[in-house]
């Protein structure tokens, strides 16, 4: 079921999605060559626990995991590009870095995901980077009142496949609120026209992530969370939770 949200609850949405902001820009800051990702959970258990905010991460165990998912943030590095584990690895120079976060602050809830290079990054890795943004505000361009989700699909399949990248319609986006996952989910490909329609009031998480081989097919790690390419080329994720209005799409995860 989708619950419709009114202004005074996105409102409060948009704090949560602030404090998830906040916790992205201090993983980014402190990672670099050496430091150890286990660090940058730390960094963003810092950020939520000043704000007040609990993580909707920890201890979180969907029906694919086979044991509770141990951080506030995901962290995937180079061809991993979803749902790695804060381990001590320590960052290499050139290495590209997934992070997802939510926070979860007065029974609301933000997620939101950015991909960057650590050091010095190629011009194949800034382009995946790009080309994973490009087509997250290009679905967040279509969740307009009265549109379909497949217009927002659309949207993000044409540029991956414009792009040559792989892309995969498992662990697309979600409706976003008082809990994290929420009803509608919302494929990373799609047809125009198609799928439930958006309404003013509903609040959504759009995530495309793109493998930058082409093929679509993945794998998961023995620790039955981190989510590679099957290829062994790099991925990128990218992430807001938006809320439709009538002033058309609102980002809801930014500072």
């Amino acid at each position: 079921m989708v619950e419709l949200k009114t202004p005074g609850e996105i409102d409060a949405m948009a704090a949560a999605g602030r404090v998830v902001a906040r916790a992205l820009e201090a993983v980014r800051a402190e990672a670099a060559v050496g430091v150890r990702l286990r660090d940058l959970d730390a960094v963003a258990r810092a950020v939520l626990r000043d704000a007040g905010a609990t993580s909707p991460f920890l201890n979180y165990q969907p029906r694919f995991a086979p044991t509770p998912y141990p951080g506030v943030v995901c962290l995937s590095v180079n061809d991993a590009v979803l749902h790695g584990i804060p381990t001590g690895y320590r960052l290499r120079d050139g290495d590209l870095l997934s992070v997802d976060c939510g926070a979860t602050l007065d029974g609301w809830t933000g997620d939101s995901a950015i991909s960057f290079c650590v050091g010095s990054g190629t011009e194949d890795d800034e382009r995946l980077i790009e080309r994973t943004e490009h087509a997250l505000h290009a679905g967040i361009a279509e969740a307009r009142d009265g549109a379909r989700i497949g217009d927002v699909s659309a949207a993000i399949g044409a540029v991956a496949r414009d792009a040559g990248y792989g892309l995969h319609t498992d662990f697309g986006g979600h409706g976003v609120g008082r809990t994290m996952h929420e009803d509608p989910h919302i494929p990373n490909d799609g047809r125009p026209g198609r799928g439930l329609r958006l309404q003013i009031g509903m609040t959504i998480a759009i995530e495309p992530w793109f493998l930058a081989g082409g093929q679509d097919a993945y794998r998961v790690d023995d620790d039955g969370w981190t989510l590679r390419s099957a290829d062994g080329s790099r991925g990128a994720h990218a992430e807001h939770t938006i809320a439709v209005t009538a002033e058309g799409p609102r980002v809801l995860t930014t500072l």
